[in-house]
């Protein structure tokens, strides 16, 4: 008969399965996987914000996914490369504190989900209404589209996660490598039903806006350069949209990964994995693909790194 323990402010962390031998090597890649998320993105913030010549609508809302990252990135890989230095046993964390990892884990992918949608609004303004792009997208549009981003994801995790926390719990182990909703009812003897139908809206929901808002403005911006004799429109759509495709791709295939190993649970391991890697691919490449694609981006670079010639007296 299973042992029950009721409301307990302190769980256990199922963590990685690790074996003795790649410790080490795990830690270390998650180790330097965690500071180059962390060094490339605050370097393309603060790139931005110190070069007057990115103070554009298309890089201020870019901004916000190396924040997500940062922020996402932050509350999850430092407490689970310590765990995995710790035996199962030593795997503790605190209600509140295991609370808030899920809430933020689940900001962290809605928010990429919203970010990238207002960054497709801009782009179909860019290339469709050229004229009135700077009439549009003034700063107060860019605040009120990021905060929109921000606002939506903030509401609709807010009450995936009040559903859950009303909950009385009757175990402590959480049976995945960090803390998310799914994992925290299941630490519920009470029925979860209202939960697994708010789940599913909320995931089908912000699938469908997220596919259906890409596909629409991209239905849109391929229409207008099929239909324009102009080349160098042609050619700054497609570097631009390119772009911006790519990195919702990486997120989108990143996502229905972990949704897809959720239903299988003979391939647990190979889903927390995944879970992780959820965080650290898009974090890791959205800056190298968004740098690499960036004319002005590219141009500050090189800019600070070429030898400055010397000064003759």
């Amino acid at each position: 008969m299973e042992n029950y323990t009721f409301n307990s402010l302190t769980l256990q962390l199922e963590g990685l399965k690790v074996t003795e031998v790649s410790v080490y090597p795990v830690f270390f890649f998650f180790l330097l996987s965690y500071l180059l998320i962390i060094l490339m993105n605050v370097g393309i913030v603060v790139l931005v914000f110190i070069d007057e010549n990115l103070h554009q609508p298309m890089y201020l809302l870019f901004c916000n996914l190396p924040v997500n990252d940062i922020v996402g990135n932050s509350i999850m890989l430092p407490r689970l490369l310590s765990d995995i230095l710790r035996p199962p046993s030593e795997r503790l964390i605190s209600y509140y504190e295991c609370v808030l990892q899920a809430f933020t884990t689940h900001m962290f992918g809605t928010t990429s989900h919203t970010v990238l949608m207002i960054m497709a609004f801009d782009r179909y303004v860019a290339i469709c209404n050229p004229l009135r792009y700077a009439a549009i997208m003034t700063n107060k549009t860019v605040v009120k589209l990021t905060a929109s981003a921000w606002g939506v994801a903030f509401v609709l995790v807010g009450i995936l996660l009040g559903l859950t926390i009303r909950l009385n719990r009757c175990r402590t182990l959480v049976t995945n490598p960090f803390c998310d909703n799914a994992s925290l009812f299941k630490l519920s003897c009470e029925s979860v039903f209202i939960n697994n139908i708010y789940g599913l809206t909320f995931t089908v929901v912000l699938f469908s806006s997220s596919i259906g808002s890409i596909v629409l403005t991209y239905t849109q911006i391929s229409v207008v350069c099929l239909t324009s004799k102009n080349k160098s429109l042609n050619s700054k759509a497609l570097k631009t949209c390119s772009t911006h495709l790519v990195l919702y791709l990486i997120m989108l295939i990143s996502g229905f990964i972990v949704i897809i190993l959720h239903r299988f649970p003979q391939y647990s391991d190979y889903r927390k994995l995944s879970a992780i890697l959820f965080h650290l691919v898009p974090g890791s490449l959205n800056p190298l693909i968004y740098g690499v694609q960036s004319k002005e981006i590219r141009k500050f670079l090189s800019k600070q790194f070429q030898p400055k010639k010397a000064v003759p007296l």
